[in-house]
């Protein structure tokens, strides 16, 4: 006997068969649904934009007190001290292994970002940030021993600090669980001013001179100097400032 609909009712089974269906039924639901999928009520223009800007001021209320009745305390509780004038914004950092991070005054970090300390090593990592510095959404630092950024550091979003790479270079210590080894470790000294632009990566035993900026997407492999514009994979100098 001839039936309009399929004797399973899963939902994957149903939707099959109303796309390829050819029947009065599976023509109907799908002028049903193409017709109702891009419906809105429309636009009445000063009750909207009020609702608009009830909107934007209730969620802006909102991500202020969470961020200063909870995020902001919790991660300054993870400090090792508490941070003057420190905004951090979309949430928390979220910090890995055992590390000791200290930052100066009026810092802006991502809550998107994230700090982590080796934790194969013998000596403790340390974070340093200093004053004034600006840390972008998705940046990750991961800390061997010491990274240290100076005053008025911008890093831009996507960016990578990697003074460890967390596994060996050997392919059967690495298959084994073994963790990186000492030679693979490095500090990272990011100096005063220097700008960092999205998505670059900055390897173990790397300096990077004051007022320095890197292009977008560059690798830095080896130490800058100071005052240069440098890019590209790897980083290199492209012009004096």
């Amino acid at each position: 006997m001839h039936t309009f609909f399929p004797r399973t009712l899963s939902r994957s089974d149903i939707k099959s068969w109303i796309k390829a269906g050819d029947t009065p039924v599976t023509r109907t639901l799908k002028g049903l649904y193409f017709g109702t999928r891009n419906f809105s009520f429309p636009v009445l223009q000063p009750l909207h934009k009020g609702l608009y800007r009830t909107h934007l001021g209730l969620s802006g209320l909102s991500q202020w007190l969470t961020r200063a009745v909870y995020w902001t305390p919790l991660f300054q509780s993870r400090l090792t001290k508490p941070a003057s004038g420190l905004l951090l914004y979309s949430g928390m950092p979220q910090v890995l292994g055992d590390l000791d991070i200290t930052i100066g005054r009026d810092c802006r970090i991502s809550g998107q970002s994230t700090f982590s300390g080796r934790a194969s090593g013998s000596q403790k990592p340390v974070l340093t940030i200093g004053s004034n510095v600006g840390i972008s959404w998705q940046t990750t630092i991961n800390v061997g021993r010491q990274v240290s950024l100076g005053n008025n550091v911008r890093i831009a979003g996507r960016t990578v600090l990697s003074g460890y790479p967390g596994h060996p270079l050997n392919a059967e210590d690495r298959a084994a669980g073994l963790p990186d080894t000492p030679d693979q470790i490095g500090d990272i000294i990011l100096e005063d001013d220097v700008w960092i632009g999205s998505g670059v990566f900055i390897g173990a035993d790397v300096r990077i001179g004051a007022r320095t900026i890197v292009a977008a997407g560059s690798v830095v492999t080896k130490d800058l100097p100071p005052d240069v514009f440098a890019g590209g994979v790897p980083a290199r100098i492209i012009r004096k400032l």
